[in-house]
């Protein structure tokens, strides 16, 4: 289809006596729109849908399990190729393309791109951590880890998986106390979330995340996510993570406020297996953004430098996750952490 060519028609790949299955785009209606844009869509099929994304310019910039969305999502001025894609249990394609120019809204929320923040700005290198900074240590040995499987998925209710966790094992480790998780169950990207609660501090601005990895699979993971959170009763800051190994073999962080995955660009194809991976997040925030400083994975460091804003919250924690995702064809796998640690000023 070409730039000058727009269908806002639904795209029907499966079509069975009068049973219409595909991708029917309620919203946006025009293809002149401004940031952000309303995204409403549903799709059907013969069979249960079970996936729905959202592209922008080839990227997926939105995704849930179910048979219909309704996101706004932050998208630069422009001409921009768009598609809605769904999927349905026999693993089925539909899709609706269209392409959208952007115009600049009268009162327009931050970009997905580097943005400049209020004071303090990104840094453009890590901060080090001072003497006085709290270290919390083998935080894959603490007891107390809490989880879940639905509440992995899009807006908290994903589908199920089957899931668990063991502590202190002996191999793989890397220093003979390692914690395994396990994914599986039988539906297309079903996901698992750990998390640790570290208590509260609602001073802290600064953070380095430290953890090793390994797995044994490397084609099984649709992405794998390692998260620090951070409420201190007025804001959530989630600095939320992923190797985005399945979509994009690159490095997403979350909008945050705005709810999605972006892009970084930075690479992270399948991580080999039957090896350890060494990643550290260098984060910080002001008092209502979130900043992406740097990541270093493997010893090769990458400044991120972005920022999105916060989410009002009225709670007090930090903590870290750790989230396993489930591929098209859930195929199980398991992964291991170590010497994970959890650094704040």
């Amino acid at each position: 289809m070409s730039k000058k060519t727009v269908c806002l028609c639904a795209f029907m790949l499966l079509l069975v006596g009068t049973s219409f299955a595909g991708v029917t785009v309620q919203s946006p209606s025009t293809t002149s729109v401004t940031s952000p844009v309303h995204f409403v869509a549903t799709a059907s099929s013969t069979h249960p849908i079970t996936a729905m994304r959202i592209y922008v310019d080839g990227i997926s910039i939105f995704n849930n399990t179910s048979s219909s969305l309704d996101t706004l999502l932050t998208i630069a001025p422009g001409q921009h190729s768009t598609v809605v894609q769904a999927w349905d249990s026999t693993g089925t394609v539909f899709k609706n393309s269209m392409v959208l120019t952007v115009g600049s809204s009268s009162s327009p929320t931050p970009t997905p791109t580097p943005s400049a923040s209020p004071t303090p700005t990104p840094s453009t290198s890590p901060t080090p951590a001072p003497s006085g900074a709290t270290v919390k240590s083998d935080i894959d040995q603490m007891p107390g880890w809490e989880n879940c499987t639905v509440c992995a998925g899009a807006g908290a209710s994903g589908p199920s998986a089957v899931y668990s966790m063991t502590e202190n094992v002996l191999s793989p480790s890397l220093d003979g106390k390692s914690a395994q998780f396990n994914l599986g169950g039988s539906t297309p990207y079903s996901d698992a979330l750990w998390w640790k609660q570290l208590g509260g501090n609602n001073a802290i601005k600064n953070f380095t995340y430290d953890v090793n990895f390994y797995i044994t699979n490397s084609t099984a993971p649709q992405a794998l996510e390692f998260d620090v959170n951070q409420s201190n009763n007025i804001y959530k800051f989630i600095f939320g993570t992923q190797c985005n190994i399945k979509d994009g073999a690159q490095w997403d962080v979350w909008g945050n406020a705005s709810g999605n995955w972006i892009h970084t660009g930075i690479p992270c194809t399948a991580p080999a297996a039957y090896t350890w991976h060494h990643l550290t997040w260098q984060l910080q925030r002001t008092d209502t953004q979130v900043i992406y400083v740097s990541l270093t994975y493997d010893g090769v460091t990458h400044y991120v430098n972005r920022s999105y804003p916060a989410r009002p919250n009225n709670v007090s924690e930090i903590n870290v996750a750790f989230q396993m995702d489930g591929d098209s064809n859930q195929t199980a796998y398991s992964a291991w952490l170590d010497k994970v640690s959890l650094t704040y000023w």
